[in-house]
């Protein structure tokens, strides 16, 4: 479907682009995911837009029915990938929770920069993408879905994201329409 409009000020919002999580098997290759997000860090800069890259560092211990949730990453796991053209200026987030906002400074950066809408992409759909979205959503942003600049490790829990969650929280878009959209001066 495509987006609407454009409103004033967006961001992109890329999730756990990392060494770590990048290398893991996922279900669409992460090389094309990691290109369409750095086309679209392009066009958000090329129109004065934040560019905020979130990346995890670890977890807390947690019980779960999964098994321990304690995960401490090590080496340069926890590095975002070089082929996003990571830029001084782009601001970093770093997480220790699956979404993006809670325990860090997310919100007041995009409020400070008066961001009312967030373009999402990153590892996994299921997981970052879609924790940090409901929150997104929560907080009154107007959230939009790049659905071909994401991916996850499990191929039902990337469709059960985009096909019936994603469509009740924002618009789902393609990167290229994004690229397109973001870098015109008409939105």
């Amino acid at each position: 479907m495509p987006l609407t409009k454009l409103d004033v000020v967006g961001a992109l919002v890329v999730i756990d682009l990392q060494k770590g999580i990048v290398g893991m098997p996922t279900v669409h290759p992460t090389g094309e995911i990691v290109e369409r997000a750095a086309r679209m860090a392009r066009a958000f800069r090329g129109r004065g837009w934040p560019v905020v890259w979130v990346h995890v560092t670890g977890v807390k211990e947690r019980r779960t029915d999964a098994g321990p949730g304690k995960f401490t990453p090590a080496g340069d796991w926890a590095e975002i990938v070089e082929g996003v053209g990571r830029e001084e200026g782009d601001h970093v987030v770093e997480k220790r929770t699956w979404g993006a906002f809670l325990g860090t400074d997310l919100d007041a950066y995009l409020r400070g920069r008066g961001v009312s809408q967030v373009f999402m992409a990153g590892i996994a759909t299921s997981i970052g993408v879609e924790s940090t979205a409901r929150s997104a959503y929560d907080l009154g942003y107007h959230v939009v879905f790049v659905l071909d600049a994401m991916t996850d490790r499990d191929a039902e829990s990337h469709r059960q994201s985009v096909e019936k969650i994603f469509p009740r929280m924002g618009e789902t878009v393609m990167a290229e329409e994004v690229v397109e959209r973001v870098g015109s001066l008409a939105g």
